[in-house]
Parts: structure tokens; sequence; C-alpha cells
């Protein structure tokens, strides 16, 4: 990628314009990095990685042969939109229409850093935010109980209102099922509550207007360790529900049964068809100095990042893990706590001595809650970008390949713990402790809060007719 190829021009209230915009479409050099949202600082690539993963986001991302020759003639620098298109139409490909890497190198370039607009804004602090997974609804968790379910093809509309039952702390993960019929909620508590989300009440006050079943995940050895659930999962065909735990524990919840079928010691590597035989991981990776916050797959079986509260992302290859690698290699010679303390000077140096990582993202900072990241999506980015929350009340994307700090969007007030980037449009939300839940997208510089419908039914057109 060159950051030549891929400029935004910010104006004083933070909108952004492509160049494709500009120039009317007649440049040749089609937007590749983006600048950052607020300061306009173009961040140049860093290092390129150099292994397969970085092979596999380029043929994710690289269009057809015959449509770089109609474009630039020259492979290396991204093709026009506009010869993209020109080309799609005069079936240059021989296949009548974009492959899913013609796709993803076109809509790659646009990130979604206009904005923001406010989606809603509470007086507690907001810890989750997630889209389902078409898209079509946004979950919202925030520490005074409340959880929002928004319906983003309806404007955005609240349709699910639901009051926590028996909350401890904060709401600190949600789960919809895959048929978006139930969604489940956790705290610092042993029983994870499920709600009926597809139900018609709006207000879903807890054993008042719907019944919160309590499903318990503590188990006989846990020796009336009363432990707090920090991450909760629908299995893929919905009857389970995995969960990690404040009690060095994953837990599989069987929702047939209705009762906990396994609780498994973790921090190491699982693989969930030998999850049976207990205290014998698939194996273990290296190469954090600090406890990890979340993790994200890529969905490829192979290649998975997780944030660290060492202020790092990292990226990992199962296929390097390794039985037996020494887990206390005695580095730290400080005293440090992520809840109240600034990581050390010292340790912002330091590598791990056994460090199995692929690549190492740094730039962002985890401390005071566990700040989550995550994969940009297949379908429009290939999966070519990073992006997490920072205590620093910013969220930033970082290129995979090359490491590049390519976005920075900077609006909240307080610390960013969750974001999430739409299945298919090039929309963004992020949710802070400040209590704002607030959307970025890609969109011309004249866009405003209230032409978005109109963008929405444009761009599902666009996908529809022309991708």
């Amino acid at each position: 990628m060159y950051a030549t190829a891929s400029a935004l021009y910010i104006d004083e209230m933070g909108y952004a314009m492509s160049r494709l915009e500009i120039e009317s479409g007649l440049s040749e050099d089609g937007d590749a990095i983006q600048e950052d949202s607020s300061s306009g600082e173009t961040k140049r690539p860093l290092k390129n990685l150099d292994n397969e993963i970085a092979q596999i986001t380029k043929l994710k991302s690289t269009p057809h042969q015959q449509l770089v020759q109609v474009g630039t003639g020259r492979p290396e620098l991204p093709v026009s939109p506009v010869k993209m298109l020109a080309g799609r139409e005069s079936n240059y490909s021989g296949r009548g229409r974009f492959s899913s890497a013609d796709r993803c190198h076109l809509l790659s370039r646009y990130l979604p850093v206009n904005g923001p607009w406010l989606i809603d804004q509470m007086s507690s602090r907001a810890y989750v935010s997630q889209f389902s997974a078409d898209g079509s609804l946004f979950i919202a968790g925030f520490q005074g109980s409340h959880i929002r379910i928004y319906n983003v093809d309806r404007g955005w509309k609240v349709q699910k209102n639901i009051l926590a039952k028996n909350l401890r702390w904060t709401i600190t993960d949600t789960s919809l099922s895959p048929d978006q019929r139930y969604l489940v909620y956790a705290s610092m508590s042993p029983i994870v509550h499920i709600v009926n989300a597809g139900s018609a009440e709006t207000e879903s006050l807890a054993n008042v207007t719907e019944i919160h079943d309590g499903l318990d995940f503590s188990s006989n050895d846990d020796g009336g360790y009363s432990f707090g659930i920090f991450c909760v999962k629908f299995s893929k065909d919905g009857k389970e529900l995995v969960a990690g735990s404040s009690g060095d524990s994953i837990y599989v919840y069987d929702l047939e049964a209705n009762k906990l079928s396994l609780r498994i010691l973790a921090h190491t590597v699982w693989d969930r068809r030998c999850l049976i035989a207990k205290g014998k991981p698939a194996g273990v990776l290296m190469g954090h100095l600090e406890g990890i916050t979340f993790i994200d797959t890529r969905g490829d079986g192979r290649y998975f990042i997780s944030n660290g509260k060492d202020q790092t992302i990292k990226l990992w290859d199962i296929r390097k893990m390794s039985s037996n690698v020494t887990s206390n290699p005695g580095y730290r010679s400080y005293e440090w706590d992520y809840r109240w303390m600034d990581y050390p000077p010292q340790a912002k140096d330091l590598t791990h001595p056994c460090d199995q990582s692929v690549a190492t993202y740094r730039g962002h900072s985890v401390l005071r809650t566990l700040i989550r990241c995550y994969f940009s999506p297949a379908f429009s980015t290939g999966q070519k970008y990073i992006y997490t929350g920072s205590h620093n009340a910013c969220v930033y994307i970082y290129d995979l390949v090359s490491g590049a700090q390519v976005a920075t969007l900077k609006h909240h007030k307080s610390p960013v713990r969750d974001c999430s980037w739409h299945p298919f449009h090039t929309t963004l939300v992020s949710s802070s402790w400040d209590g704002d839940v607030v959307k970025w997208e890609f969109a011309g510089s004249g866009d405003t809060p209230g032409s978005s419908t109109k963008k929405r039914v444009w761009t599902r057109h666009f996908y529809e007719h022309y991708l």
C-alpha cells in the first residue's frame, strides 16, 4: 500500500472526503490508506509482514488482472473505482460482475472515519457494543443495568430496552443467538441471563414484563467461590454457550439440557474437539508480557489476534503453538496494576523471550478495563485491517500487513472499551465510558445525520447492482 495513493482531506469539522470525490474519479490512484480522522497526519506503512497471512490478505483484495490493466497498467497501484466500474460494465474479467477480491479492493480503501453521529447517550458507562451477524441489529450494554437493541434498518430505533436482573458491577458481555431470537448477558456473577430478544415487548424489565431466566455456570469444584463472567458467546448452532471467567476457567453450557456441561482451567489454547480431556490443551502460545483482555478469530482456523495489558495487539498462527513453553520467564521487575496505574515506561520496550506471535501492533493503550480488538469485515475489507478501542478515548485502525496506523477516531472523553464494524457497510460504532454510542461512516462531506436513511438505500442498491 502507498500513502500517496490514499489521502483523505479533513476539514475543521472532522469530516473526510476521498480523493475520488474531489477529483471526480479521474485520478489513477485510489484511496488506500486514510489519514488520521482528527489530526490529518498520514501514517506511513511500517515494515511489511513476511508471513503467509500477508499473501492471503493480498489475494483477498487484489482485483482481477484484466481490471488492473484497464486501470493503471501498474499492478502495484490501486485501481481507480471509476475504471473498475467501467471494466465491470465492459465485462473485461469475463464474469460480468465483481469478484469478492474486486469488491474488497474497491471498498477497503474507504474507511469509516466521517462523523461521528450520536446514536444514544446514557448516564452510565458503555461496556459492550456489537452488530448482529447480518448487521440488522446493534446491541449496546451499559454499567447502569441497561442493554439496548437497536434496529439499524429502521433508523437505529430502540427495538428492545432491557433492564438487567441481579447485575453485579456492570454488563460485561452480551451475545445474540444465531437466529436472533435470544440474547444472553453476563456480569461479574456465575449467573448468565437469557432474554427473548424476538418478543413484541419493547420494555424488558427482568421478571416484571418478561422472564430473564438465569443459567448457573457454577460447578461442584468451584469451592464456593463466586466468580464473574467476562465473556459469553453462543455456539454456531445455538445449542451451547461458551464463557470465560475470573476464575481462570472456560465454561460450556448445554442449553438443551439446561446445565453446565464442561469446565476447563484456561489461559492456554483449546480445541473444542478435545475439551473432554481435562487439563490437556492443544498447545500454548507465548508472547504477551501481561494479561490478555480479548481474543478475536479470523474465522479460518489458523489466525487470531489478542489485545494485551502490555499495550499491544498480537497476531497469532495456531500452527506455531508449542506444548512446552515456559510460562514465567522472569522478565518482570516492577509492580503494576492496569486498573489504576499507568503502564511502566521501563516495560514499553520489553519483548518476551519466547514470543511466538506473527506480528505486534502498537499505538493504542489498554488500561482500566478489558478493551477489545477485532479483524475488519471479510465482505468489505478482506480482513486487511485490525481495529481496537483504547484507554485514551480513541478508536485505532491498523493495516494488518504493514502494521501502519491508518486511522484514529477521536470523539470520546473516556476509555473506549468496545467498538464494532458493520459486516457489510462502511460504518463503525464506538461506545465509551462517557456513555456515548456513536457511529462513524465513509460518505461525502455533505452528508448529515438526517441523510443516513437515503444513504442506506443507496448503499444497498450499490451492493446489489454493482458489487
